[in-house]
């Protein structure tokens, strides 16, 4: 049975008829390609700080700590659970994590195709697929798993759901995978709550509207069910003022940094808020579409919550991604066909358009002529030599690399360097249960207290960012006196504390 079926997705490849595509090959294709991109990274210590952070959480869960409660991150429980669940399965395995990443953007790009289908032609909604893979796993640090991937994959199944079918099962279904998502990421309670009204709306225009109530409500009873069960753990435990501070409070505060602001967003915001008055001004794509016009909600919502975080990082555009790509596909579409002549070129394109993963491809079989080992990067390297020449691990402070606790089996000096630059961001210190006020103290706590015994840095980089430099001036300052340079692996710094 599984020869029969490899042989028609195979045939279905070669012949390659848009119309003859089906869900398993399309997920085939896509799932290659996710590969093909993304797999020269599988061996990098680390791709974003984030991914690391976030595999220290998950690590700490598997030791048997609440996210939050040893260690801390600002990020919803579903994220670290993620992480948690393939370090419980298959070890400290960066090509796990990497790997099972590159499947669920597959799936995203997959789910992505089938609203795409449910609006457009097959062909259009197989490239915009296509594209959701490129756009999710190139420029800049998405070749890791972001939260980004996790909160998307969750909303792109529910809008799916929401577009196949209508029953109470299916309504049960999309709040579940909604609050999934932004239990994953939590701007995503924005596209969820403008995608309710918006139906709410709908349903009043077209004197539906205590049906649409019932399907609402039954869409809170999903959205419910999954924050409910992401509460009881901390219930029993007795943690629930320590759920509430680092869920909600947190990030509220957080986009309320003196670092963000609204107007940061606002160049970006108008470029894709004028693609889509164009889209409409010019007839490209077709508003009273009821699906375009969910997708225009989500689109807007998520842009919304942008603004609201005050800055647009680049991993944050993976939400972003899915949606807008089908608008753009579809207003391509009625564009004129490309003349032949010009296909080659466009081929040719595609084709080179993977440019980061061709580098990584040649850094990759560079490290394992060099050094012998395809993993390759500081955050690898580093821990590789303190454990060769039998340095402190106990007490160890990674300003950088802090990957790096995790290949040495140890744990941050506090809860608060679970991701570094957490030390900076002081407007979040009062939900962290912390017991330190300013990220000063807890510098100098870190330093003369806890006095690690080794310090990881980079070298010609800064250890916090240029604008902090009352941080910069006290630990540079501090790391004269008390430290020495043992050694440099690559740009990783190491610094053993003197007697």
């Amino acid at each position: 049975m599984a020869k029969l079926l490899n042989t028609i997705v195979l045939k279905n490849i070669l012949s390659f008829r848009y119309q003859n595509l089906d869900w398993k090959t399309t997920f085939f294709i896509l799932a290659l390609l996710a590969i093909y991109i993304r797999f020269p990274f599988f061996f990098r210590d680390y791709i974003d700080r984030d991914e690391s952070t976030f595999i220290l959480m998950g690590q700490s869960w598997v030791n048997g700590h609440l996210p939050y409660t040893h260690l801390w991150d600002l990020k919803p429980p579903i994220t670290f659970l993620y992480f948690a669940m393939i370090i419980k399965i298959f070890g400290k395995s960066f090509i796990a994590i990497r790997l099972i990443g590159s499947l669920l953007v597959a799936l995203s790009a997959l789910f992505t195709y089938g609203i795409a289908s449910k609006i457009t032609s097959k062909k259009v909604a197989f490239w915009t697929a296509v594209f959701c893979v490129i756009f999710q796993s190139l420029f800049g640090s998405l070749q890791g798993v972001m939260s980004e991937h996790i909160s998307v994959l969750f909303f792109v199944m529910g809008v799916y759901l929401l577009f196949l079918k209508e029953s109470w099962v299916s309504y049960f279904g999309v709040g579940a995978l909604f609050s999934l998502s932004f239990m994953s990421k939590l701007n995503m309670i924005y596209p969820a709550t403008f995608l309710g009204l918006y139906l709410l709306w709908n349903g009043y225009m077209e004197k539906q509207l205590a049906h649409r109530i019932k399907h609402l409500f039954l869409m809170g009873l999903g959205t419910g069910l999954i924050i409910v069960m992401t509460i009881l753990p901390y219930y029993f435990q007795n943690e629930i003022q320590l759920y509430w501070q680092s869920i909600i409070e947190a990030p509220l505060a957080y986009s309320d940094g003196k670092l963000h602001s609204p107007l940061k967003t606002l160049p970006f915001i108008l470029v894709i808020m004028g693609l889509l008055i164009a889209g409409s001004v010019f007839k490209i794509i077709d508003w009273k579409d009821k699906k375009i016009q969910v997708l225009m909600v989500v689109v807007l919502a998520i842009l919304l919550s942008f603004a609201q975080a005050g800055k647009v990082n680049g991993h944050y555009l993976i939400q972003l991604y899915p949606f807008i790509l089908i608008l753009f596909g579809i207003a391509v579409s009625k564009l004129p066909t490309v003349r032949k002549k010009y296909r080659t070129i466009i081929a040719i394109l595609l084709i080179l358009i993977p440019m980061e993963s061709y580098l990584e491809y040649g850094n990759i079989v560079s490290n394992k002529i060099n050094k012998g080992s395809f993993f390759n990067g500081e955050g690898i390297e580093v821990p590789k030599y303190i454990k060769e020449h039998n340095l402190e691990t106990e007490n160890i402070f990674f300003t950088e690399y802090h990957i790096g606790y995790w290949l040495l089996d140890v744990e941050p000096p506090t809860k608060v360097v679970t991701h570094p630059s957490n030390i900076t961001r002081e407007e979040m210190f009062p939900y962290m249960e912390n017991l330190r006020n300013t990220g000063m103290e807890e510098l100098s706590y870190i330093m003369e207290v806890v006095q690690p015994k080794i310090v990881v840095a980079r070298k010609g980089k800064k250890i916090f960012d240029k604008k902090f430099a009352e941080y910069n001036a006290y630990i540079d300052a501090y790391l004269v006196e008390h430290y020495k340079l043992s050694t440099t692996v690559d740009r990783g710094l190491i610094y053993e504390r003197l007697p």
